[in-house]
């Protein structure tokens, strides 16, 4: 993990009560000393890179211009409980107040109006936040689906947020708006083990072709483990793979080469034939062009039920 400081944040407002003018604080902007992070908001040096960092500076920003408190909410507690992101836009804060407050959205914040119990707030650095749980609500009900799935997998696996009480939560939500879309994200699962997986077990359930298990251990007849594979359909014997791990390094031991990784994957791909299972592979350019997973999956189904009839 990076352990590099994020840069320092400074609001126009305490620049101008330490003597600095308008004028010298543009031309510290135009010098590149500093940047412009929003209005009335600048960083030391240039802007982060790292969307997650960025944010976080977004959040001190935006809190430390509101005039009425509010709990952060949605994509920006996330971002501060530390869950694993993808497909969320983070050029907004969100925050959240209750009800009689009204909803604003601006170009740097959105201010959201929900009823939050005593145990829907956490504080986080000091700050007040959505806890996990009500976070993983939120996300689920107002984010796309593939992304909400993909990000509520992610926090399964690392324990931010319990499965069952995600279902509780979601069937005591009846009649709250967007929970119907957050019911469909109660399919999250803990096993999928990226987001190129997470994504991969949405467009199968959107082709009609969901696997029948998921992470599936592949044995020779005495017991032993050849192969973990990501997605089955065990009546067909065909077994699927998210083809993404060689290409971002994954399967790299210290000192590897990435042929020597290919090499061990081709290996592998072998034993499991061997066992007579067929093997259908896609890749990230193909989950944005669902015929092309849907023809080789399908073609594998057909062929697998085929050869055992």
């Amino acid at each position: 993990m990076d352990s590099t400081p994020p840069p320092r944040l400074h609001l126009r407002r305490d620049a101008l009560a330490q003597g600095w003018s308008d004028e010298e604080l543009g031309r510290l902007t135009r010098q590149g000393d500093w940047t412009r992070l929003r209005r009335g908001a600048y960083v030391e040096a240039a802007e982060p890179p790292d969307a997650t960092t960025r944010h976080r500076l977004l959040i001190d920003a935006a809190l430390a211009g509101l005039q009425r408190p509010a709990v952060v909410s949605h994509q920006s507690a996330a971002v501060l409980l530390g869950f694993p992101l993808w497909g969320c836009r983070l050029d907004q804060v969100h925050v959240t107040r209750q009800p009689r407050a009204t909803t604003a959205i601006g170009r740097s914040l959105r201010v959201h109006v929900a009823r939050l119990q005593d145990d829907d707030v956490v504080v986080v650095g000091g700050i007040a936040v959505t806890s996990p749980l009500r976070t993983a609500l939120d996300l689920a009900r107002t984010i796309p689906f593939e992304a909400a799935v993909a990000n509520l997998d992610a926090a399964l696996r690392r324990d931010l947020v319990d499965h069952d009480a995600l279902r509780s939560r979601v069937a005591a939500a009846a009649g709250v708006t967007g929970v119907r879309q957050a019911v469909r994200v109660t399919v999250a699962d803990a096993r999928s083990e990226s987001v190129g997986e997470s994504r991969s077990r949405v467009l199968l359930h959107r082709l009609g072709l969901p696997p029948s298990d998921l992470q599936f251990e592949v044995r020779t007849p005495s017991g032993l483990v050849v192969a973990r594979t990501d997605f089955v359909w065990e009546e067909e014997r065909v077994v699927g793979e998210f083809d993404g791990r060689v290409k971002y390094g994954r399967l790299l031991r210290p000192g590897q080469h990435p042929g020597d990784a290919v090499f061990e994957e081709k290996r592998r791909e072998d034993l499991i034939r061997d066992e007579d299972w067929r093997v259908v592979r896609w890749t990230w350019g193909e989950l944005v062009h669902p015929a092309s997973v849907h023809r080789r999956v399908q073609r594998a189904l057909v062929r697998g039920a085929g050869r055992l009839g």
